[in-house]
């Protein structure tokens, strides 16, 4: 069984930053795309950031220049650095990840619990 944890959430202040891990487990044979969604309070999931095996990256244009996505194939984890956190960016964030078993060679969607970040002014 596959699972995506997610941690590194908090409180922060405006301007500060946050780093946030997510690492898979289970019998995982290789994983390809990996991201970062959000959620905030009445609003609808959106991705955040997003980066494929190979590591190419793509990102929100909320968040350009102030995020990075990077991943560690070693440990089968993927991070997003938060610099210059708005208000704005108060949302639970979810880890996602396609990730291939021996079950399901191709792949499927896997998605993480979610880990709650709260900006204040």
């Amino acid at each position: 069984q596959v699972q995506l944890v997610e941690s590194g959430g908090g409180l922060v202040q405006a301007g500060e930053s946050l780093r946030l891990s997510c690492a898979a487990s289970g019998s995982i044979f290789s994983i390809n795309n990996m991201g970062w969604y959000r959620q905030a309070p009445g609003k609808q999931r959106e991705l955040v950031a997003a980066i494929t095996g190979d590591g190419s990256t793509n990102y929100a244009d909320s968040v350009k220049g102030r995020f990075t996505i990077s991943r560690d194939n070693a440990k089968d984890t993927v991070y997003l650095q938060m610099n210059s956190l708005k208000p704005e960016d108060t949302a639970a964030y979810y880890c996602n990840a396609v990730i291939a078993t021996i079950q399901v060679p191709a792949g499927m969607y896997y998605w993480g619990k979610g880990t709650l970040v709260i900006v204040s002014s």
